[in-house]
């Protein structure tokens, strides 16, 4: 008996070109979001070859959208915005005024309507999330005041999009496009402009209140019950009946976006003790329907238009990976961050993605965004994604290059006060002090120790805000990048007897080490390493001890297991010894034949114990 196969056509050929276009980027050291547009593109009816059902996959997209704002909602961390809330939220505000004018200024040389380019501007202005956190992992700065930043400045992207979302239906009728509106409340409006704005947000803010007053007690106690059946299949399908539950809820009840709901849906989910697991469970559908929204997205595209509006299109990868960046650029040199802040932050904002289709597509179906304003985004999503690793690639020679003149660095950094030790501390009356770079969980663990034991130290921490909180506390602190000029002066490095390098990324401790050993040949070195790589080097300098954090957790559980199995004491801790001086990513520490300078009492004592 014939049927009609279009969902499972659909669904099968989008799944395999995107798996096939993921690791053909993957192959190419590309964000597999690039494999999955391609996909899309190839799928689409603009291009010869197989074609998929584009009303099924806008409705797959549909829920893409819904599954992927849940997913955003789940890992919203307000913690992490108030950590860098002085710099994210002010920084992001200003980036998205500065981009969505430009865009609109493009819109009006090309003769669209207002709100044409409102919403051509707002889709250029918001970076990806995915792109940008694929990013910071591969160079490791993830947990860095730099990709703190830079996070936290995307989640204030965010919410401003989410607003977007919100506004534009109602807004829709006097920007130019058809009035849209879902639910009973649509229709209450009588044409007002600023009724219209107080209904929308009244309805949003109803919505919002019964999501966190009722949500955050209901969705909790239904997962609890639902735990206790031991089912996963249960867990797992509660999860999803929640967070679309919740998006096509509000969309009939309220009249907002099926994106708002599940945001929302996310955000009490992250609440709640079971926020991990549906997050685990949740992630395999996710990450599939996400995958199948790109498609989708890709499938709109017509790839004529390169052809067509070359011109336009180069106007808009200018402005994503050149106009926003030195927006950015000039904002965080503005609030007195340094240089290889406001250059990390460029680059991270230097490329477009899911917002930007979720935005594209709602402008298109309220009839303000021109399908050609469509292509135009998408383009430059796809080609501002594919040149991103390249712009992140240089922000290190950039910061080189500016260290390199520090007359023209004087003048893009503004002083903050914290660059010096206070006047009463004089780098004559400090000496034999240890010297801290990077101030973080394991900075800030070898600091608390010092302290106890009255030894003297210096910080230099790239957080503005830790800075002020150690000086609060009396501790000397330098606020500064220390491969910057003066930075490592400030901190009396050439009195200094030994140098703890705590920071995270690998790329600095060179810089870092050749700095101090010019200052001061003869002082002592601990550093934090995560390669096996780099322990070559390292020994080569001649430094005090090197260690690798997870190796040294091995080393640690290894040491008691031994005793624990009948080892003595003094034989386990020779096992780990040798293991310690042995094998891939083994940690390095000079022996103790060699004529090092004199140590710290801690170092003295470790070498001293073996």
């Amino acid at each position: 008996m014939p049927h009609d196969v279009s969902l499972i056509a659909t669904i099968s050929m989008g799944l395999v070109l995107a798996f096939i276009g993921g690791m053909i980027a993957n192959k190419l050291r590309l964000p597999p979001l690039v494999g999955y547009l391609l996909a899309g593109v190839a799928l689409g009816p603009f291009t010869p070859g197989l074609v998929g059902d584009a009303h099924i996959a806008g409705q797959l997209a549909e829920i893409g959208v819904m599954l992927l704002m849940f997913g955003v909602g789940l890992h919203f961390s307000i913690n992490d915005l108030l950590a860098v809330r002085g710099i994210a939220v002010p920084g992001a505000i200003a980036q998205i005024a500065v981009a969505t004018g430009c865009g609109m200024a493009l819109a009006h040389f090309w003769g669209w309507g207002i709100g044409a380019g409102i919403v051509f501007g707002l889709a250029l202005s918001v970076a990806s999330t995915v792109v940008l956190l694929r990013a910071l992992e591969q160079r490791n700065a993830v947990d860095t005041l730099n990709g703190q930043i830079a996070v936290g400045w995307l989640i204030v992207e965010d919410l401003a999009m989410v607003l977007a979302l919100v506004l534009l239906p109602a807004l829709a009728g006097v920007l130019g496009g058809e009035a849209a509106g879902r639910g009973v409340a649509s229709h209450l409006s009588g044409g007002s402009v600023g009724m219209t704005l107080l209904l929308t947000l009244g309805k949003v803010a109803l919505f919002t209140a019964l999501v966190f007053i009722v949500g955050t007690r209901a969705v909790p106690w239904v997962l609890q019950l639902v735990a206790r059946t031991g089912s996963r299949e249960l867990f797992t399908l509660a999860v999803l009946a929640i967070a679309l539950g919740i998006a096509y809820g509000s969309a009939e009840l309220f009249g907002v976006s099926f994106a708002l709901g599940a945001f929302f849906a996310g955000v009490v989910l992250s609440e709640s003790d079971f926020s991990h697991k549906a997050a685990a469970d949740s992630l395999p559908l996710q990450d599939a329907f996400a995958v199948l929204f790109f498609v989708s997205v890709g499938m709109l595209f017509d790839p004529s238009i390169l052809v067509k509006e070359p011109l336009a299109v180069l106007a808009v990868v200018f402005l994503i990976v050149f106009g926003k960046s030195l927006a950015a650029f000039a904002i965080v040199l503005l609030r007195g961050y340094p240089i290889n802040t406001a250059l990390t932050v460029s680059a991270s904002l230097a490329q477009i993605g899911e917002f930007s289709f979720i935005l594209v597509g709602l402008g298109v179906t309220l009839g303000l965004l021109p399908t050609e304003g469509r292509d135009l985004i998408l383009a430059g999503a796809i080609l501002s994604i594919m040149l991103n690793p390249l712009v992140f690639a240089c922000v290190d020679p950039l910061t080189a290059w500016f260290r390199a003149r520090p007359k023209l660095l004087s003048m893009l950094e503004r002083p903050t006060g914290f660059e010096t030790l206070p006047e009463t501390t004089k780098c004559a009356g400090l000496k034999d002090h240890a010297v801290i770079v990077g101030y973080g969980r394991v900075g800030s663990a070898i600091g608390d120790i010092l302290q106890a034991q009255g030894l003297p130290f210096v910080v230099i921490d790239e957080n503005r805000r830790r800075v002020e909180e150690l000086r609060s506390k009396g501790i000397l602190a330098v606020y500064g990048d220390a491969t910057a000029t003066g930075v490592m002066d400030a901190a009396c490095i050439a009195n200094a007897k030994l140098l703890i390098l705590a920071i995270p990324p690998s790329y600095q401790k060179r810089q870092i080490l050749e700095l101090a050993r010019a200052a001061n040949p003869t002082i002592d070195t601990a550093v934090r390493t995560h390669r096996a790589s780099e322990l070559a080097y390292l020994k080569q300098q001649g430094i005090g001890l090197a260690i690798m954090g997870t190796r040294e957790v091995a080393l640690g559980l290894l040491g008691y297991s031994l005793t624990s199995l009948g080892y003595p004491p003094d034989k386990a801790e020779a096992v780990v010894r040798q293991a310690r001086r042995s094998g891939d990513g083994a940690a390095f520490e000079q022996p103790s034949d060699l004529d090092l300078p004199e140590a710290s009492p801690e170092l003295r004592e470790h070498r001293e114990g073996r």
